[in-house]
């Protein structure tokens, strides 16, 4: 017996060193695998990118993994009992392994001959996932087995679960059990009940089998031997257990479900950071701040949408996707599967038409429902010939619809469904707030998701009559007056920059005869802005245009520039427009206003050029100081870089008063829907009415609105600015204004009002009845016809001063 213990005893022992050794060498050959102790506690997680409005919500998120991460407070104790119960009920009582989980394991590996799982602990699963690749290899399970160890001495129970909670991998691109909460349930994770927080603690054994979208009945196994395990061990009470089990499956594909839809502005900060953090701004959890204000982005996206389907159903119905007369009586799964494979469209379904009668439609929905649609839903198709032409209205439903017609309908709030089309045509909006820059909106087409083409910034085009407030600015810059007389008659220009002979004309062909530039303007006459042009001269306008923040090289330099053939974008024309608006000043349009990284560290602060006509420099300031822009504001000392002046406050204020006639009594009176006097704009129509334009303004918001065809093709007989562009831009504006007060251009106090004679633009003889006011720059008043008359305006002086004063106007003038 002594002899069979000493036996025993020495095999125990050489067992025991053999074990050791293999542990040792095992060690040895996968130390420099296990992270240090530095390494364990500065882990950083793949967080995407996240883009935002000014008013904190999602416009974006860019990123393979979709990550939210929490802290150990904000796991659900539900979520963490589910998680327990379906991974590591041991979880809180072992040292990272479980000795009698890894021995079923080998056993299971033993007696089967395969790998069959169930020795991992959570601490082993952490260790997996963040410093181990998932090849099944015996020296990778003896690392994750070394990693956890050294794990539980340098980490508690709480930060081990925390990383685990936010780093697991649940299907669907979803990382970590705050971004499936979202994914699967548009929610977030605190919002959960017991039924969906168990859905998905089953999902870390295998996201694809146990996906609740993609494999409901298996999911539903999985939640429930979770919930019965999470009854047995005492996690919860018999009527939670109860109400879980017979709880439906509610998830879904949510996605990334941003709170705003901007996809133009999404890939513009997106491609603009790119450039500088390449492909770290996709994982190292930058957030991003823009300038835009959501409820003016909403007011945008529905004014565009609307605007396009307007201008597409007034051209007629092109008719159906396609007709299969063999769906009519298909199983309802085949129905189903042919209309589900035709794109979607937003909240639009796609439809089969079973039958018609006069009056009605009988169609087939896509998510399977059946529908009507009355005569009202279909009564406007009338039948497209081409842009300028349509067929005769319908008189019936079967005069549009036939059985087997594949269509799209759009939900409407007349009737539940509208019968519709995808539009060919195109159309961008920009807002900008003038005072520093910053969009407020912007849209860059009908749809993002169907071509990323954003026609606000990468597409220019002629904005035809929308470039004239610019001529004319320069033309008061010059001397002239809102009074000054141009003929408007035929003309003929051999202008050596043009190919041949040009013969401007107005729209319609109709002349004016002599007439004062207010009405020009208003009236959008070309003549006068071309006779305009070529009196003042071409070099010397390009170079004023500068002010707007054109560049002459970009621009025509001939007569016809006057008439707005320049290439120019939406962005480009707003950023004009937005010294009309702000009192002169030049300013720059930005969207990016604050990148921060995961450790709320600022990265990038905007600090626009910004007008403020009342910041002075602090009187104890340096050299130094006063360059960077150090201010007293009305809301107190600053930084900021002050936008230049580059028009004349006088001249500015004219041309704004001019343009509030464009609304009042021009091409662009439709706005005076909105009942609102501080608004002044511009339409623009080029020529075949291939681009149709409104850009307009009060004294902090500009917008500008573009719509066309992307193949530059006509828009068709009657449709201009006015028809197309300024509808959507009313809209805009009636959102984007809403409970504020007019906001008026500053009227500088050196200006003048005077009575002239609207014919010929001099001052206005006394008791003249047909006489009007007009606005001047002190130095600049039209002479009067007879100067024995009393003056009419106090800040002139004696006669021979007036009469020197008219002679000086005169020179300047002519």
């Amino acid at each position: 017996m002594a002899k069979t213990l000493k036996i025993l005893f020495f095999l125990g022992l050489f067992g025991t060193l053999c074990a050791v050794g293999i542990t040792y060498a095992v060690y040895y050959n996968v130390k420099d695998r296990i992270p240090t102790v530095a390494e364990l506690k500065d882990i950083e997680l793949r967080i995407p990118l996240r883009i935002y409005t000014a008013d904190n919500k999602l416009i974006g998120e860019f990123g393979e993994q979709r990550r939210s991460p929490i802290n150990y407070a904000e796991i659900p104790q539900d979520l963490e009992h589910a998680i327990l119960a379906a991974e590591d009920t041991n979880f809180y009582h072992h040292p990272g392994v479980d000795i009698l989980g890894l021995g079923r394991a080998v056993v299971q590996l033993i007696t089967t001959g395969q790998k069959q799982g169930g020795g991992s602990t959570i601490t082993m699963q952490v260790a997996r996932n963040y410093f181990l690749s998932f090849e099944q290899t015996y020296t990778r399970k003896f690392t994750e087995i070394f990693i956890a160890l050294k794990m539980e001495r340098e980490l508690s129970k709480h930060e081990i679960l925390e990383l685990y909670v936010n780093k697991i991998y649940l299907g669907n691109r979803a990382y970590g059990f705050e971004a499936a909460a979202q994914v699967y349930y548009g929610k977030n994770l605190a919002e959960l009940n017991l039924a969906q927080l168990a859905m998905i603690a089953g999902l870390p054994k295998a996201p694809s089998r146990f996906n609740p979208v993609v494999n409901p009945s298996r999911a539903l196994i999985r939640r429930n031997w979770i919930l019965q395990r999470m009854l047995s061990l005492g996690m919860i009470d018999k009527s939670a257990y109860q109400n879980a089990v017979e709880a439906p499956i509610t998830a879904k594909n949510h996605g990334v479900m941003p709170d705003i839809e901007a996809g133009y502005i999404a890939e513009m900060v997106r491609s603009e950071l790119y450039s500088t953090f390449g492909d770290d701004l996709y994982i190292t959890g930058m957030t991003v701040y823009t300038t835009i204000d959501s409820e003016r982005q909403k007011a945008a996206n529905e004014a565009v949408f609307n605007g396009v389907l307007d201008y597409d159903m007034r051209h007629g119905y092109r008719g159906s996707i396609e007709t299969r007369v063999d769906l009519i009586d298909a199983p309802l799964e085949e129905q189903e599967k042919a209309l589900q494979d035709i794109e979607r469209f937003k909240n639009w379904q796609t439809a089969l038409v079973i039958s018609t009668t006069e009056t009605t439609a009988d169609v087939r929905l896509a998510n399977g429902e059946r529908a009507t649609l009355p005569w009202d839903a279909v009564k406007w198709a009338r039948p497209y010939i081409n842009e300028d032409s349509q067929g005769a209205s319908p008189s019936t439903v079967a005069d549009v619809l036939v059985p087997g017609d594949i269509v799209r309908l759009r939900p409407d709030n007349q009737q539940k469904w509208l019968l519709a089309q995808k539009p060919e045509v195109q159309s961008a909006l920009i807002s900008l707030n003038s005072k520093d820059g910053a969009i407020q909106a912007l849209v860059g087409g009908f749809n993002f998701y169907e071509n990323k083409f954003n026609r606000v910034t990468q597409s220019k085009r002629q904005p035809g009559s929308n470039f004239k407030p610019f001529v004319y600015a320069s033309a008061l810059d010059r001397g002239y007056t809102a009074a000054s007389i141009i003929n408007d008659a035929p003309v003929v220009f051999n202008d050596t920059n043009l190919a041949s002979a040009w013969r401007p004309t107005n729209d319609g062909g109709k002349f004016y005869g002599p007439t004062r530039l207010r009405q020009a303007l208003y009236r959008s006459q070309n003549i006068v802005s071309v006779r305009l042009l070529d009196e003042m001269g071409i070099r010397p306008t390009l170079d004023f245009l500068r002010r707007f923040g054109f560049d002459p090289n970009e621009l025509p330099h001939n007569l016809s520039l006057s008439l707005g053939s320049a290439n120019l974008s939406p962005l480009q024309i707003a950023t004009g427009y937005a010294v009309f608006s702000n009192g002169g000043y030049q300013v720059q349009p930005y969207l990016i206003d604050k990148v921060i990284d995961r450790n709320n560290k600022t990265l990038f602060q905007a600090n626009p050029v910004t007008v403020c006509v009342t910041c002075t420099p602090l009187e104890k300031t340096t050299d130094d100081e006063q360059q960077m822009g150090l201010f007293n504001t009305p809301e107190g000392i600053r930084s900021l870089p002050i936008a230049p002046q580059v028009l004349d406050p006088e001249v500015n204020y004219i041309t704004y008063d001019m343009m509030r006639d464009v609304i009042k009594y021009g091409t662009g009176r439709r706005a005076r829907v909105l009942q609102r006097d501080d608004l002044a704009g511009k339409t623009g129509t080029t020529n075949d009415g291939r681009d149709a334009w409104f850009s307009g303004f009060n004294g902090n918001l500009v917008t500008s609105v573009w719509s066309g065809f992307d193949n530059s093709s006509p828009l068709g007989r009657g449709e201009w600015g006015g028809s197309v562009s300024l509808p959507p831009w009313i809209d805009y504006m009636r959102d984007a204004l809403k409970d504020t007060p007019p906001d008026f251009v500053a009227k500088p106090s050196s200006l003048v009002t005077v009575r002239i004679d609207p014919n010929t633009g001099e001052r206005a003889l006394p008791g003249q009845s047909n006489a009007i006011f007009e606005i001047f720059r002190k130095d600049h008043v039209p002479p009067q016809r007879n100067l024995s008359l009393p003056t009419f305006n106090n800040n002139i002086g004696n006669e021979a001063q007036e009469e020197k004063h008219e002679n000086n106007v005169l020179e300047n003038l002519f």
